[in-house]
């Protein structure tokens, strides 16, 4: 491939571990790959790093202040700075842009992955928070842009390879999809001892690396959950085709059961460059820097079930969707500020539950709530303002 035929890819979430993910697999192939935009929310010196590194034609952070220190730091270089929510969207959407990797955590990555899908884009769609909150927006703008979405999720990513290229087939072929879930930190911890959690302890991940908040999701099984609601949207499934099971080895990412009962897995070494790598070169598999799988040093293999004790926020995700349309968006944004107040201290960690769970009864979705992005975004600020008015009630 020479250089002329390179993809151009805009990273959104560049100095995440995602992004850093996706910039470690770009530079194996300097051949196939050109980094043409950055885009952070607030690490001003490790963007700044990456641009000198990669050198893009843009970088972008949404925060004026923090893209005026970047402009400073990059003073001489070729990389131009934007600055402000539009820039992302702008870069997202750029027609000298062919791949997105769109990495932002949380609701904040809706309006970016729009224009990626828009303008038909190869979008590479590690924020699950795009489905959950966009759902039907999100896939209509992908079928009327023509973009190509490919999901990096682990999970996702594993159901996506066991099925064909052909679409078309998937719902003939499939009964139900299983989700593996690590367990997190506190798979074998008593229950009622979860209340004395430090946000320390909830970050640790047994098996990946990730970051704050969605390690934290992670220890809840919110992660999970949200991840069911992402899957409903990627493949077309109905709430109870979609299960969990707790595998602790994080050794099968996920699996496809056929209607002829038949079970699909794609297994391998837990590493976020594999999916990466995958949605990148897609249809086409390259090097990604993942160690190899050694079945030799593989003590066994187990599942187990979710105990709904320990993490009783995995059940919310049936329950949303089965609930008024833009449920999903409501339960996002409550999870969003739980965990942000259990992060700052403001909350114990068996409170993010009941903070979402009082959220989703205290508001309830009215029509029209998902028909555009603007209600949406509407929606997500009302979930926000109902799960503030929760979390100062439990802090009295």
């Amino acid at each position: 491939m020479n250089a002329v035929a390179r993809q151009r890819v805009c990273v959104l979430g560049a100095t995440g571990s995602i992004g850093l993910s996706t910039l470690d697999v770009i530079a194996r192939h300097p051949d196939r790959y050109e980094v043409f935009a950055l885009t952070a929310a607030s690490r001003v010196e490790e963007l700044a790093e990456l641009c000198r590194r990669f050198a893009p034609r843009f970088a972008a952070m949404p925060d004026a202040a923090r893209a005026r220190q970047l402009r400073e730091l990059l003073a001489g270089s070729r990389t131009e700075v934007l600055d402000g929510k539009a820039a992302l969207v702008e870069l997202a959407g750029h027609p000298e842009v062919d791949s997105v990797m769109a990495a932002i955590v949380g609701a904040a990555g809706l309006e970016p992955c729009l224009a990626a899908a828009r303008a038909g884009k190869r979008l590479l769609l590690a924020n699950k928070e795009a489905l959950v909150v966009g759902g039907a927006l999100f896939m209509d703008a992908v079928r009327a842009g023509g973009a190509t979405l490919l999901p990096i999720d682990s999970e996702h990513s594993a159901i996506f390879q066991c099925l064909p290229e052909d679409r078309s087939t998937w719902r003939q072929r499939i009964d139900h999809i299983v989700l593996t879930a690590s367990g997190g930190p506190f798979r074998d911890r008593d229950p009622a001892t979860l209340a004395g959690v430090t946000p320390d302890e909830a970050c640790a991940h047994p098996n990946w690396v990730m970051g704050r908040k969605i390690s934290v999701d992670s220890a809840t099984m919110m992660n999970k959950a949200l991840e069911v609601i992402e899957a409903r949207w990627l493949f077309d499934l109905a709430p109870e085709q979609i299960r969990v099971v707790i595998h602790p080895q994080s050794i099968i990412h996920s699996m496809v059961v056929c209607r002829d009962q038949s079970v699909l897995a794609q297994l391998g070494t837990p590493d976020m460059r594999v999916p990466i790598a995958y949605g990148l070169a897609w249809p086409e598999r390259i090097e990604s820097g993942a160690s190899t799988l050694d079945f030799l040093q593989l003590r066994g293999l187990s599942f187990e079930e979710a105990d709904a004790r320990r993490f009783p926020g995995l059940q919310l995700a049936w329950a949303a969707l089965r609930g008024p349309e833009g449920s999903t968006a409501v339960l996002n944004a409550a999870n969003e500020v739980a965990v942000e107040a259990f992060l700052d201290g403001r909350i114990g960690f068996d409170r993010i539950h009941a903070l979402n769970q009082a959220t989703i009864e205290a508001l309830q979705p009215g029509a029209g709530a998902t028909a555009s992005v603007a209600a949406l975004l509407a929606l997500d600020a009302e979930a926000r303002r109902v799960a503030g008015e929760q979390l100062r009630r439990f802090q009295r």
